[in-house]
């Protein structure tokens, strides 16, 4: 399934240890796109363990991840404004 991955840290006493784990973690299942937008190919498997470990960090009460899933990458549109980063030319 093609994933869409987004988060918002809060930024406090423990924030920027949460930030650099969540970031690790979402880089070594996705691409990073964005700050915090990463995108990718997943299986189900994939896609359960990924949420385990983000699990660990996340904070539900300060903290905000969404993942926008889709059968395939290709039941979606995508449009740039200003720069276009080469890291995302594999996905049309």
């Amino acid at each position: 399934m093609y994933v869409v991955l987004i988060y918002d840290i809060t930024m406090d006493e423990t924030g920027p240890k949460v930030l650099r784990n969540t970031f690790k973690i979402c880089k070594k299942y996705l691409t990073h796109i964005q700050k915090s937008v990463f995108e990718g190919n997943l299986t189900e498997l994939q896609l359960m363990k990924l949420k385990r470990e983000l699990n660990n960090y996340i904070r539900s009460d300060q903290d905000s991840l969404i993942i926008f899933k889709s059968r395939d990458e290709k039941w979606l549109v995508k449009e740039f404004m200003g720069i276009n980063d080469d890291k995302t030319s594999n996905f049309f």
